[in-house]
């Protein structure tokens, strides 16, 4: 599962073209929206049977509109200059009962084309006719599906044993009606064209980076969901992300790369033409200095990870491993299954979703929603407590311990929703200056007689795997990562490693952590989709951990030179 990761500019106001998004769907008309979806469900519920077989016994419909602005740029120059718009729309079959229904076993199906799966594009024009086709076909084709599953479903375990069967298919929630408020959603796109222009001819100041780029996306997500219990939400979110990054090659041929990016919710609060300049300059002036580093060995023995490091490393580790299917799918791992009321970490450490959040120590989160896209209201959960396994991230789909949601039910526009992450908040109560922590790193290499250790400093992201049948292991991947030597605490910088480990073990390996957060955000791709996650932790101190040579292959070096660059 993979992710991501102010001021004024003076024109004079005759030059500024500003472009308001207006959402289609927006004020009054959406009533319309509303209605329409409704009198299409309750029409289906009442025609909705095949002779000799029952009604389903929940629906569920989905409208998504997404609105986006891609822009980038290269030396100087726009690429990449995209608006994009479109609509999707989902239905949701369930035939059966609460208790047994067609559901896989393994708790998640659905596809993304009209006749396998459940979802399908929606016109753009709010033709209302046309919506109501979309909403009758895939009805109709989910239906029929859901019964052939019901009764595969009901024979499979004529022969096998199913884990849990004693734990209904999908629970009971209270019926709820939510609009949301709307959110403006402005870009001003030639402004944003000029200062990414000049941000990215920075980078032709430097020879020796190969490529780069810097780009700004800004999207707007409008939701429409009601379902059979006669739950009804509207929902408008906005992001707006702002990339920098470049890339080398080293002296012996390794690619390599460094980034910094933006989050925001608001356009006004993105940072200055002068803040992105000054990182451009940063992100190339440590790459350069990376194309010279050595590269490193194999590795085991103690590091610092900082608060990104370690935010990514719970993400994987404890996050996906966390959430309620995977604790009913016979292919998973299920490593913390049965385990509520079970030490799985240090006691001095708590880990929370809160997607409620809207932002930490003033920096907004990208995991913050209203209500999930099962309808159920976002909740906070403490999944560990002092080192105490409490919960697991739940959507619809109840485990043993727990029969109702907890506001995780998560999927982008084409997916059914299952539990997932939002922001995921480490919380410590054995915490040091990060100065304080580098000298109990120096203290525990000389125990161990090691020469040095390792402070990962810039993470891009990271994956795991869960399930039973492959290794339980996670990567991670990390863009600048320091050797720190135990005589003198000397630090250098190395390239070429990647995080690697099995979850339990690098669990048992954190001793302390700092005094100070940070955020990740990012997107996280899993079954059911993209979605918007944030990670808030400190950084943390590990008694060991493994880096492995990282898996690339090394190119010759560049024959002609880039004489255009000096051009500038």
């Amino acid at each position: 599962m993979k992710k991501l990761s102010k001021g004024f500019l003076k024109i004079s106001s005759f030059l500024i073209l500003l472009l308001i998004l207006k959402n289609s769907f927006a004020g009054e008309p959406y009533s319309e929206i509303f209605s329409t979806m409704e009198k299409e469900m309750k029409k289906n519920l009442q025609m909705l049977k095949l002779k000799d077989y029952e009604k389903p016994y929940f629906i569920a419909y989905r409208l998504v509109e997404v609105k986006k602005f891609d822009i980038s740029a290269k030396f100087g120059s726009i690429i990449y200059d995209e608006p994009s718009n479109y609509k999707v729309v989902y239905v949701e079959t369930r035939y059966g009962s609460y208790f047994l229904d067609n559901t896989s076993d393994a708790g998640y199906s659905g596809g993304f084309n009209d006749y396998e799966g459940y979802s399908s594009l929606a016109p753009l024009d709010d033709d209302l006719d046309v919506l109501k086709h979309r909403f009758w076909l895939l009805t109709e084709v989910s239906y029929k599906k859901a019964v052939s599953d019901y009764y595969n479903k009901k024979a499979r375990r004529v022969i096998k044993v199913q884990e849990d069967e004693d734990v209904p298919d999908f629970s009971k929630e209270k019926k709820v009606v939510y609009m949301g408020k709307e959110k403006p959603f402005t870009l001003d796109r030639d402004a944003w064209k000029e200062k990414l222009k000049r941000v990215s001819k920075i980078f032709r100041n430097y020879e020796d980076i190969v490529d780069s780029e810097v780009r700004m996306s800004a999207e707007q997500e409008t939701r429409f969901f009601i379902n059979s219990e006669g739950t009804k939400t509207f929902t408008q979110n906005t992001y707006y992300y702002i990339k920098i990054r470049a890339s080398t090659l080293s002296e012996d041929g390794m690619p390599l790369n460094n980034f910094i990016s933006y989050f925001e919710i608001y356009e006004e609060k993105l940072p200055s033409e002068e803040e992105l300049i000054n990182s451009a300059k940063e992100v190339a002036g440590k790459l350069l200095e990376l194309r010279k580093a050595p590269e490193m060995e194999p590795y085991t023995g103690p590091a610092i990870l900082s608060p990104e490091a370690a935010g990514v490393l719970f993400h994987e580790v404890i996050g996906h491993r966390l959430e309620g299917e995977r604790q009913r799918n016979p292919m998973e791992g299920m490593t913390f299954k049965n385990k509520i009321g079970e030490k799985i970490l240090p006691d001095f450490l708590t880990v929370i979703d809160d997607p409620t959040l809207k932002e930490e120590n003033g920096k907004a989160l990208s995991g913050y929603y209203e209500i999930d896209d099962e309808g159920v209201p976002a909740q906070k959960v403490v999944l560990v407590e002092n080192g105490i396994l409490k919960n697991f991230l739940l959507s619809r789909r109840p485990v043993k311990e727990f029969k109702n949601s907890n506001g995780h039910g998560r999927a982008d526009e084409n997916s059914k929703p299952m539990a997932r992450m939002g922001n995921l908040l480490v919380r410590s109560s054995k915490t040091y200056p990060v100065e304080e922590l580098e000298k109990m790193l120096l203290e525990l290499l000389n125990e161990k007689g090691k020469e040095f250790g390792f402070i990962i400093d810039h993470v891009e992201g990271g994956e795991t795997n869960t399930s039973r049948y492959g290794f339980q292991a996670f990567k991670g991947t990390p863009v600048l990562v320091y050797k720190i030597y135990a005589k003198d605490g000397k630090k250098e910088l190395v390239r070429g490693v990647d995080i690697v480990g099995t979850p339990l073990a690098i669990l048992d390996k954190i001793i302390a952590t700092s005094d100070t957060y940070g955020v990740f955000n990012g997107v996280c791709g899993a079954e059911s989709g993209f979605i918007p996650v944030s990670t808030v932790a400190p950084a943390i101190l590990v008694s060991e951990i493994e880096l492995q040579k990282k898996s690339v292959e090394k190119k010759r070096g560049f024959i002609l030179k880039p004489e255009w660059k000096n051009r500038r």
